[in-house]
């Protein structure tokens, strides 16, 4: 019981001390032992190291999940050491709207087949978001968390000890300034004077040891920098496999409405072509998609067979082509960024599309691929 009280004594005798040398030291009233130049530059580093992991791995967790009340479910979850359940994302809930949708409005209408295809893709997208999701959170936000949860925790308590052992030395080179003057007033040898300079050799002794670690630790932040690079590469790598996933699934169900017969009454006025800021020789990944009405028939009738198609005697034009454009099938034209083909419209044609003509090759094209001349 004795050795408690003495102990807690001593303690906060301790904590005494150093509050006395802190304030002191604030009002310029005490001398500061400052550490060395490229130590400084070590915990400048430290401290960005750690603010930007911060903020990387908060909007990273923002954009892989945008809902706040998710998150924290999410988080809770990790806390209590459970697993988090598994949650549908937003495309496969789209997904299973459109397919009831489609189930109660007819799925063998027009417009319920195309429910059908597009929910499809839409379940797709889901599942490839879900994929890049847990990937990316593997990848990249778990070793960002240990991080901060793990190393720089045990950095932030040795720069603490540090910080006191520092505070504890400048304390005992005061005592020792505070003792010599007075001996110096006596003019006799003070015990005092001893006594100070014991425990100043102790206090340098430990402030060397301890300052030795830290730097240690501070300069591992090199490895980390090493190690989130890697992560950064795997989190590029997961995101880019996901977007070509999305720009696939989406092409496919691009070219999948663009076979279906025009069902759609829309204006006979040609479609505008989209405002771009890219020049006509943009690549067809960034071009509009085709309409998705690309028959030649009205619904319930025999398509039109393309070799039998003769121009009109009258209303041909000429037309150049703004983008290039990949044909879906043996039925369209494949086009090429700024050249010239003649086309022009047929009775029952869909006010989307024309048929184009280059050279002996025939075919259908999408209005807002091309600029008409007059």
């Amino acid at each position: 019981m004795d050795f408690n009280m003495k102990k807690l004594a001593s303690d906060a005798g301790i904590f005494f001390t150093r509050a006395v040398q802190f304030t002191e030291e604030k009002f310029g009233q005490a001398e500061k032992t400052e550490l060395d130049a490229h130590f400084e530059n070590l915990l400048a580093r430290a401290d960005s190291t750690k603010n930007w992991t911060e903020k990387i791995l908060r909007q990273t967790e923002v954009l892989l999940q945008p809902n706040p009340s998710a998150r924290v479910e999410e988080f809770l979850y990790e806390k209590l050491d459970r697993k988090v359940p598994s949650r549908v994302t937003n495309g496969e809930l789209l997904a299973q709207y459109m397919a009831e949708a489609a189930s109660e409005l007819g799925p063998t209408t027009p417009y319920g087949k195309t429910l059908i295809k597009v929910a499809e893709a839409e379940k797709r997208l889901g599942a490839a978001e879900r994929d890049f999701i847990h990937t990316a959170s593997i990848n990249f936000l778990t070793p960002l968390r240990n991080f901060l949860e793990g190393d720089w925790k045990t950095i932030s308590k040795e720069r603490r000890l540090l910080q006191n052992r520092r505070l504890d030395l400048d304390a005992c080179k005061a005592r020792l300034k505070k003792a010599k003057a007075a001996e110096a007033k006596a003019t006799l040898w003070n015990d005092e004077v001893d006594k100070a300079e014991q425990e100043l050799r102790v206090a340098q002794t430990e402030f060397d040891r301890q300052a030795e670690v830290t730097r240690l630790l501070l300069e591992g932040i090199s490895s980390t920098h090493v190690n989130h690079l890697r992560c950064l590469h795997e989190f590029v790598e997961s995101q880019t496999t996901y977007y070509a996933q999305c720009y696939r699934h989406m092409l496919d169900l691009q070219k999948q409405l663009g076979r279906f017969p025009g069902t759609f009454v829309g204006t006979t006025e040609p479609a505008s072509p989209p405002l771009s800021s890219t020049s006509p020789t943009t690549t067809a990944a960034t071009m509009p998609a085709g309409p998705s009405g690309a028959g030649l028939a009205p619904p319930g009738e025999a398509a039109l067979r393309l070799e039998e198609v003769a121009p009109p005697a009258s209303g041909t034009r000429k037309a150049r082509v703004l983008y290039d454009y990949e044909a879906a099938d043996s039925s369209e034209l494949a086009l090429l960024a700024d050249e010239l083909i003649t086309v022009y419209s047929l009775p029952g044609m869909d006010p989307d599309w024309l048929i184009g003509e280059r050279g002996n090759k025939k075919g259908k094209v999408p209005v807002t691929y091309l600029e008409l001349l007059s």
